[in-house]
């Protein structure tokens, strides 16, 4: 996994939670959503097709992987997933816990209002949550 860079603006909008076998872990910096996201760690990858078939069946473990830690984490009455790459074209899977009362349900949240930083507190504790979460799992 060589030559590998996190594209900027996964970079501005996330925290770094680890990296499992295949992806780097984030989380994003919003309030609004409890949202991780996955990125496989190969250069020049923007589609789930571009992907090895062992690597497609990694990301799909750890997409699961990640589903779990969201539920654990956040207890939301849904956890949506997707790898849509519209704005950021580097392959990044989103795993986003939704709750009936959040600001964009049912619809979708990308594109809904402005995106809300944690208090850095809040981000803190949130980041030792899941980190703890992904060891045990």
């Amino acid at each position: 996994m060589t030559d590998f860079t996190l594209d900027p603006r996964l970079s501005a909008d996330t925290i770094a939670l680890g990296d499992l076998a295949l992806s780097s872990v984030l989380l994003l910096d919003d309030k609004r959503f409890p949202w991780l996201v996955l990125v496989p760690r190969l250069p020049g990858v923007s589609e789930l097709t571009d992907l090895p078939p062992e690597e497609a069946a990694r990301l799909m473990e750890e997409t699961r992987l990640a589903v779990g830690v969201m539920q654990a984490l956040a207890k939301p009455d849904k956890v949506n997933v997707g790898a849509l790459g519209n704005v950021v074209a580097q392959l990044h899977v989103h795993v986003v816990g939704r709750f009936r009362s959040d600001p964009a349900w049912p619809g979708p949240v990308w594109g809904h209002g402005t995106r809300e930083p944690y208090p850095a507190h809040a981000a803190a504790q949130l980041v030792e949550r899941a980190r703890a979460l992904f060891a045990a799992a």
